[in-house]
């Protein structure tokens, strides 16, 4: 059996997507910019998946910009607002995805921005006090916190955060790709400058996704050299992609409540087994919570033993695919910045399992058994 459990590096496409993307790989391949019916053809096509996404998002299509994932889409939102209002400072937290704390290193190293780390607690809880005081003191700034953590699936309150920098001033980013079709966004209600998305988290195509810009805020283009997004974005569309992230989004927004209850289920199952099956077993971040936190994400935490070094190795060898690390850096192995910035024990390895619809209890049950037998099976 192979058990694939690292849905949160990308997901299987869904079927239906797959047959929606088709016809725009085949018969129907008109450049959307050409005026000719083969191009309004396309073009129209790339207007109902705007629609489809904005009416899901409860918001406008005007706001809603087609990228080739969440890392673009990231890139363009920060930059994109620091320069054209002309931003000094910004704040972040040290376990943000790479497509935002790089992002904005560069600008710092460039001496365009003075960045900001705001304080984590162990489970990865950002200091809302700090954050608030650091917005007082910082006024018309740059915040960029993400929805939930990719590795220990901590969740932060953007609405909360929201409303802290609409009171001072400050323009707020959120990194959404890991939420994004596993969680419902209302955008009428949020209180967010730019939110993101990439399809190839919820069962859609690779290489695309979206960025909502709230109508308030007006940014340069990222990517010059064409009139394409109503010119926010150079270059032809990538159309049967576009048509893909769209459906696989009304899929995930249709199906939502089921797949919830199915992926919390296995979730919870998993975490009883390796209670029962591992000596001192425990789980980073918030992930261990069924209520509070990214439910597609479980980070096994795992004692000192002389099978951590081989542990990812070892679980693929027997056809488990998961991702992991530890806080430590060695060698090649630079460890994981966001359970370093926790203060996880470098000692213990971690494994993030991440869940989809398409998961069984016969797949979460093999998983542990051969997670299990690895640790039996050396002496430490």
């Amino acid at each position: 059996m192979r058990v694939y459990l690292d849905n949160a590096a990308t997901t299987p496409l869904e079927p239906a997507v797959f047959e929606a993307m088709t016809p725009y790989l085949k018969e129907i391949f008109g450049n959307p910019s050409s005026i000719h019916s083969h191009g309004r053809e396309v073009r129209a096509a790339i207007e109902k998946a705007r629609k489809t996404i904005a009416t899901l998002l409860n918001t406008s299509p005007a706001e809603i910009f087609f990228t080739s994932g969440g890392t673009e889409a990231d890139n363009t939102a920060i930059v994109g607002a620091i320069r054209t209002y002309n931003i000094k400072h910004a704040l972040t937290s040290p376990a943000e995805h790479h497509a935002v704390l790089h992002t904005l290193e560069v600008l710092a190293k460039h001496g365009e921005i003075e960045l900001t780390l705001i304080p984590l607690d162990e489970k990865g809880h950002i200091d809302m006090a700090f954050l608030e005081q650091w917005l007082k003191d910082h006024p018309k700034a740059f915040v960029s916190l993400m929805h939930a953590n990719n590795e220990i699936a901590t969740v932060n309150d953007i609405e909360e955060i929201g409303v802290l920098c609409r009171q001072y001033g400050a323009i707020y980013h959120t990194d959404t790709v890991q939420t994004m079709g596993h969680f419902r966004h209302n955008l009428k209600e949020l209180p967010v400058d730019f939110l993101v998305g990439s399809a190839h988290k919820f069962h859609g195509p690779k290489g695309v996704g979206f960025l909502y810009v709230n109508n308030r805020i007006k940014i340069e283009p990222f990517i010059h050299g064409g009139a394409q997004e109503r010119n926010m974005r150079g270059g032809t569309e990538n159309v049967a992609s576009i048509i893909g992230l769209a459906k696989a989004l009304e899929i995930a927004y249709a199906d939502m409540t089921e797949h919830q209850q199915h992926i919390i289920g296995l979730k919870a199952r998993m975490i009883a087994k390796l209670r029962e099956s591992i000596e001192d077993v425990r789980f980073n971040g918030d992930s261990e919570s069924l209520e509070d936190s990214l439910y597609t994400v479980l980070n096994v935490s795992l004692p000192a033993h002389e099978a951590n070094d081989m542990l990812l190795f070892n679980l693929d060898i027997n056809k488990i695919s998961a991702s992991g690390g530890s806080a430590c850096s060695s060698g090649s192995n630079i460890g994981s910045h966001v359970l370093g910035a926790i203060g996880a024990a470098p000692e213990r390895a971690a494994v993030r399992f991440s869940f989809s619809k398409y998961n069984t209890v016969e797949e979460i049950d093999r998983a542990v058994e051969v997670l299990a037998s690895l640790y039996k099976s050396v002496a430490i």
